[in-house]
């Protein structure tokens, strides 16, 4: 176990006060892609680019279309928990983790037995209609084919946030509190790039943060111990 993993390690055994922050990073390593990477699902080729595809605008302009890719791309049907959301929601169960706060829309968190999760990206495990607001069983939108349609004839849509749409601010206040009152704060498997989630970093007042992601961030430079891995390689060390 090297110097970093040691005193990360150190600092969860001392705290009953962690907040996770989490982005695609934690995700990529239970086989799902992320949309940043080399390999992720912007770099590959569709009749529209991806990020067009995942708007409201799309959405609405071109159902059809947006379900046929949202079925092939974005709804994951086999990925199972790894290492690093295994240990969350170990620490949760411990009563030393307060929150995930997470950019995915896996579930994947809660597969694992976490049970406080903020999804500030919403997720594919709820759906509901776009006009009545009528809740129905996910298998509606994630399988089958075409345009699924409510009764009252409005569209079906997954609970999660499109490009152009608002995160929800009731969980976006409750991520910010809790970071504001964490002890540790861990920011893993995310770039920092997309806000407003990656802002959420700025409200942490203690002098614990930590940073674990296989590459740089712009944020490296205020972080207390920054540790340049995959976060399944380090909290499996935890």
């Amino acid at each position: 176990m090297n110097e970093k993993i040691a005193q990360l390690k150190q600092w969860i055994e001392e705290s009953d006060n962690i907040v996770f922050f989490g982005g695609a990073g934690v995700s990529t390593e239970s086989g799902i892609p992320d949309f940043r990477s080399v390999d992720g699902l912007y770099s590959q080729k569709y009749k529209y680019p991806p990020e067009r595809i995942i708007s409201h605008s799309f959405f609405e302009e071109q159902p059809e279309e947006f379900y046929r890719f949202y079925r092939d791309k974005l709804v994951i049907r086999d990925a199972k928990p790894n290492i690093a959301h295994l240990k969350l929601a170990e620490w949760e169960r411990q009563g030393k983790l307060k929150a995930v706060i997470t950019q995915n829309i896996d579930g994947l968190h809660q597969a694992a037995g976490s049970e406080k999760v903020i999804e500030l990206h919403g997720t594919t495990h709820r759906v509901y209609c776009a006009r009545c607001g009528q809740k129905y069983p996910v298998e509606t939108v994630n399988e089958g084919s075409g345009i699924p349609r409510c009764k009252c004839g409005g569209v079906i849509r997954p609970d999660v946030v499109l490009y152009e749409e608002g995160l929800n601010q009731d969980e976006l206040y409750r991520a910010v509190n809790l970071i504001r009152d964490a002890d540790v704060l861990i920011v893993g498997g995310t770039s920092l790039v997309v806000y407003p989630a990656a802002g959420l970093i700025n409200y942490y007042r203690g002098h614990k943060l930590v940073l674990v992601n296989l590459s740089a961030t712009d944020r490296d430079g205020d972080a207390d111990l920054v540790i340049h891995e995959k976060i399944g390689q380090v909290f499996s060390q935890l």
